[in-house]
């Protein structure tokens, strides 16, 4: 079977039935996901962005085949999920975030040796297979040392060497980053870009906009169970092109009062403030043409403020913008 598409959904949704008290216990019916449409050609990187419980982890669940959907439908190279689940399996591979799913007691070798069985690799292949693996993921080396002794990076690597032992036309790879540092982040990001360069098709979740900016293709923003956005990094953030951004570091707790008046300001469409420990900076998301610098300052005027910097809009402001937008909506679950 051949298809230019390597992932298509169409209309996926996936709803539980879950109950709530104890004297009078109550059902209730959650939709987790509310009819998600999606198309990933062979060789691309698509990222699925989306706030906790927007719907990504079930998603990817259900386009490989460990959930069933409530309704619509995908496939996989061609591969209809809930019909022909045995033919998709061969095709993709599954790494997700975090240390389950690796036997700490084993070595990386042992490890991978196992999962090899598990996945149907033939014998007179699985040692060939499994060095090259360690060696495209920076594992070479290390592999006869127990899991339990790796670093967090480390066994994200195994993760991936593990989803592409069968050499698996598509990879799912969800939060694949989580509680990495930056240098093994690093690592991680290029081992996938390298993959995609040698035809492998991913699909991505993460939480790390700059990771997203850097190696997908093209993005979809799921909330509340539902596309709201999909495009370029590029042409999502001409959304909030327009806009001016200001950083301006206060020496002072920056509370809603203040929020309150920045958004009241006209030309102002965001305003948010975050601490680092020792200095809030408080974030502006202005139209220029309003002239609304002066404004800001004046609503800031009772705080003790440092540096105002300006900066051009990142795709991070242009996710925060379609997540409030869909806040507005009254539409989040």
């Amino acid at each position: 079977m051949t298809t230019d598409l390597a992932i298509e959904a169409v209309d996926l949704a996936r709803s539980y039935r879950t109950r709530t008290g104890w004297l009078k216990p109550q059902r209730k019916t959650i939709d987790a996901v509310r009819g998600v449409s999606l198309e990933v050609g062979r060789g691309e990187l698509f990222g699925l962005l989306g706030p906790n419980g927007a719907g990504k982890t079930t998603t990817i669940k259900m386009l490989n085949t460990l959930l069933l959907p409530t309704s619509g439908s995908a496939r996989i190279l061609g591969y209809d999920v809930a019909r022909q689940p045995l033919e998709v399996r061969r095709r993709i591979g599954y790494v997700f975030g975090g240390d389950r799913g690796l036997y700490e007691r084993l070595s990386a070798l042992d490890n991978l040796r196992y999962f090899a069985e598990l996945y149907g690799v033939e014998p007179r292949e699985q040692l060939p297979r499994i060095h090259e693996l360690l060696e495209t993921v920076g594992l070479k080396g290390r592999e006869k040392e127990r899991v339990e002794g790796y670093s967090r990076g480390m066994r994200q690597k195994l993760h991936i060497a593990r989803g592409l032992l069968h050499r698996p036309d598509v990879l799912f790879l969800d939060e694949p980053s989580i509680g990495v540092d930056p240098a093994a982040a690093r690592e991680l990001r290029r081992t996938v870009a390298d993959l995609v360069r040698g035809g492998t098709t991913v699909l991505l979740t993460t939480h790390y906009m700059a990771e997203a900016d850097e190696l997908c293709d093209r993005i979809a923003v799921i909330a509340s169970g539902t596309v709201r956005a999909e495009g370029t990094p590029n042409e999502l953030k001409d959304r909030v092109r327009k806009l001016d951004v200001l950083e301006i570091q206060v020496h002072d707790a920056v509370g809603e009062e203040h929020l309150r008046r920045l958004r009241e300001i006209e030309g102002i469409e965001r305003a948010t403030a975050e601490t680092d420990g020792t200095v809030d900076v408080v974030t502006v998301h202005a139209l220029p043409s309003h002239g609304s610098h002066a404004s800001v300052l004046a609503a800031l005027a009772d705080l003790r403020t440092g540096k105002v910097t300006t900066r051009e809009p990142t795709l991070e402001d242009a996710y925060l913008s379609i997540i409030d937008d869909t806040a507005a909506t009254g539409s989040e679950a």
